[in-house]
């Protein structure tokens, strides 16, 4: 028995070749298969329910621990990934932001996914970023190029640049409105239909939950906590309460997952006080569970772990 937990993070989980995005990156939803059967072989795979227990008790888990957790509420999880882990008796966690469930708001993170899988006209895309920032400011475009342009971990230089621009870079005002001219563009102009195929909704998520999958909180609109004063930060955990009211996730049981990984000080205290009872993060590592690593709890991408059945145990196997 231990306390050591390895969380693994999922975003879209699809059938890539047959979707209409087929450059997006997801997980192709053969090598989900895969994976999942590599996850059944080296790990024994639990609920939110047996972590927060332990959590709370102080109670070992299960040699080689492991929690799925799926970011942002989509379609695909409804569709792909709760029937597999039903029909393997496991239990995952969701967490989608109440704007995009309730209110059918495509996430600014999401439009800029999507763009980037629609076209390959960089050019365009960067002089409209920095046309509108020289003419609305709120940047430095110098001090932005030295920092952004360069490769992300899965992205060249020049798309790592339109990410972070168009998620980080610029105030958030001109941020949200550059994603909305380019969707628009590239995309669709209809926003609402769009988040109809794209998220689960609260009908589909009762289900889920009604069925054992745990689903929590990715806030109210999926924004930057750290960059929010404390009456915008609480607002946007308490708005994400809604989502969890309507589908019936048990109070004594919300969770947390920071969106974008972000987070402050002040925002592991509004957790407390909102009465989430564990927080999530995107650092890479195995988590610790006990009570000084409650609010920040790391995880693994999908992309850390082999997507093959076959495979043998690797590094994160060996150090639990």
């Amino acid at each position: 028995m231990s306390s050591s937990l390895t969380i693994v993070m999922y975003h879209y989980v699809r059938p890539l070749g047959r979707s209409r995005f087929p450059a997006i990156k997801g997980l192709d939803l053969a090598l989900f298969d895969e994976q999942l059967e590599y996850l059944a072989r080296h790990y024994c795979v639990v609920g939110v329910d047996v972590v927060l227990e332990a959590l709370e008790t102080g109670a070992a888990l299960p040699r080689r621990a492991a929690l799925l957790t799926f970011d942002d509420g989509y379609l695909d999880h409804y569709t792909y990934v709760f029937p597999r882990l039903a029909a393997r008796g496991w239990s995952g966690a969701f967490f989608p932001p109440a704007s995009s469930a309730i209110d059918r708001k495509v996430l600014d993170a999401n439009k800029v996914h999507f763009v980037l899988a629609s076209t390959a006209d960089l050019d365009s895309i960067i002089g409209l970023i920095e046309r509108s920032c020289r003419e609305e400011g709120g940047a430095d475009l110098a001090a932005c190029r030295e920092k952004y342009w360069k490769p992300g971990v899965y992205d060249d230089a020049r798309v790592n640049y339109v990410k972070r621009m168009l998620q980080v870079g610029l105030p958030e005002d001109l941020r949200t409105k550059l994603a909305g001219q380019l969707f628009a563009r590239y995309v669709s102009a209809d926003e609402t239909a769009f988040a109809e195929e794209l998220y689960a909704n609260v009908e589909q998520l009762r289900h889920m939950v009604g069925a054992g999958m745990h689903v929590g909180s990715h806030g109210d609109r999926h924004r930057w906590l750290s960059s929010l004063g404390a009456d915008e930060q609480k607002a946007e955990l308490e708005g994400s309460l809604r989502l969890l009211r309507a589908v019936g996730a048990p109070a004594d049981r919300h969770t947390l997952c920071y969106p974008y990984g972000d987070y402050d000080g002040r925002t592991l205290e509004l957790a407390a006080a909102c009465g989430f009872k564990a927080g999530f993060t995107t650092k890479v590592a195995l988590a610790q569970v006990d009570a000084a690593h409650r609010w920040v709890l790391p995880r693994l991408d999908t992309n850390d772990l082999p997507k093959s059945r076959d495979a043998a145990g690797d590094d994160w196997v060996r150090r639990m």
